[in-house]
């Protein structure tokens, strides 16, 4: 397959609402950044491949109602939707558009409109066929009733699974909750920015239930994001510096919510993240590196609560089970680190849905360009790798970038 590389990037602030605008709108916010970026028009470009979550926003088939307006007027439109990892599968559906020599040049954009619908409604309905299997297996109803809420409910049994596994502990949460919203007021693209936060603030709010508090949660975001993505010939006129898909991997496994009530095969450890381990190995193998401990320089996982920080760098491959606590109090994972991790402030900071996990290739992307602003990383960025989770903490998607091209 071809080589292909990331040639420009566009995003807008995100906001918690965007009443100015409606989707087609707000999402060509984030289209007209990378065509100004790159001196392309929608001329240039042989297709678009979108994606959201079109039942949080409730619209049906939104890319019908866009994608003229995004530059794909008379041109081959393909929307990818797999909840949070939508914006990986759409840029991951982009390379493969142009690696397979299908298309030269594809715009690529991912987005969310939480505030045009209800994002936790959507979020219940999605889970309803879990909910029967889980319910077959005979829990009692308050404990189904405690994973119930959204996201959340499923998240906090991991993390007190991780905690028990691991040693992590509430403080450690609370400081990188801390060191992400840190991050964050660094991004001009992040929606929380909320200036000289410490762990002691976070730790003083609201316990939503145990372990994870309101200040390790991420927001409800209105957002979009659209990267350009071409073949090596064209990418060498169009940037001195373009970005290069070197491995992409996706993998899931059984519903994370099983593994609570589940026996026998469906029992699944939510903090063990198996279909991570599969991905990255995978995709670091198509990029041909054999120890991201040495050869990763930056990582952006899927963070949308803190303690997920830990469990992503250790499911990521960057260090040994168990470890990501210790390597966080060393500071490893700060901008200034030997490994910086979300120097965006992750989406615990921006979480427009669609587009969350686009974002995190995206700044991985701004970073080995050197674009990143005022969260720039101090290091030379040569490799780097961004993550994406979706369905029931069960799908996970690995892209390792880098300045240099596969050989061969």
């Amino acid at each position: 397959m071809r080589n292909v590389a990331i040639v420009g990037v566009g995003m807008n602030k995100h906001t918690s609402k965007r009443r100015e605008v409606n989707i087609p709108e707000m999402v060509y916010e984030a289209v007209k950044a990378v065509f100004d970026d790159t001196g392309l028009t929608p001329r240039d470009v042989d297709a678009v491949v979108t994606g959201n979550m079109p039942g949080f926003e409730g619209v049906n088939t939104p890319e019908l109602w866009g994608a003229g307006y995004w530059g794909g007027h008379g041109k081959p439109v393909m929307r990818i939707t797999t909840g949070g990892t939508t914006g990986s599968s759409v840029a991951q559906g982009a390379y493969y558009m142009v690696a397979s020599g299908l298309c030269d040049t594809v715009l690529t954009l991912a987005f969310e409109k939480q505030s045009d619908g209800d994002t936790t409604m959507g979020l219940n309905s999605v889970a309803l066929a879990d909910f029967a299997n889980i319910v077959a297996y005979g829990p009692d109803v308050p404990t189904l009733s405690a994973s119930l809420g959204g996201a959340i409910g499923l998240f906090v049994y991991q993390a007190a699974i991780y905690m028990y596994r691991s040693g992590c502990t509430i403080d450690h949460i609370d400081r990188a909750a801390a060191m992400l919203r840190a991050n964050a007021c660094k991004n001009r693209y992040a929606h929380l920015q909320q200036q000289g936060v410490t762990a002691a603030d976070i730790a003083a709010t609201q316990m939503i239930s145990y372990p994870l508090r309101f200040g390790h949660t991420c927001p409800a975001s209105d957002g979009a994001c659209a990267m350009l993505l071409t073949t090596g010939d064209r990418a060498a006129k169009l940037t001195s510096k373009p970005v290069w898909f070197k491995g992409c991997s996706s993998a899931s496994e059984e519903a994370t919510a099983l593994g609570y009530f589940g026996g026998g095969s469906i029992n699944v450890d939510p903090a063990e993240q198996r279909s991570c381990k599969v991905a990255a190995a995978r995709a670091y193998r198509l990029a041909g590196i054999s120890d991201p401990t040495r050869q990763i320089d930056l990582a952006e996982p899927y963070v949308p609560f803190a303690h997920l920080l830990f469990i992503y760098f250790e499911r990521l491959l960057l260090c040994t089970e168990n470890e990501a606590p210790r390597l966080f109090d060393d500071g490893v994972m700060e901008i200034e680190g030997a490994l910086p991790t979300c120097p965006s402030g992750a989406v615990m900071s921006t979480n427009a849905i669609g587009a969350s996990a686009m974002e995190r290739i995206a700044e991985c992307a701004l970073q080995i360009m050197g674009k990143a602003g005022e969260h720039q990383v101090p290091r030379e960025v040569h490799n780097a790798v961004a993550h994406g989770l979706g369905g029931a903490a069960n799908l996970n998607v690995v892209t390792v970038l880098g300045d240099k091209p596969n050989r061969g």
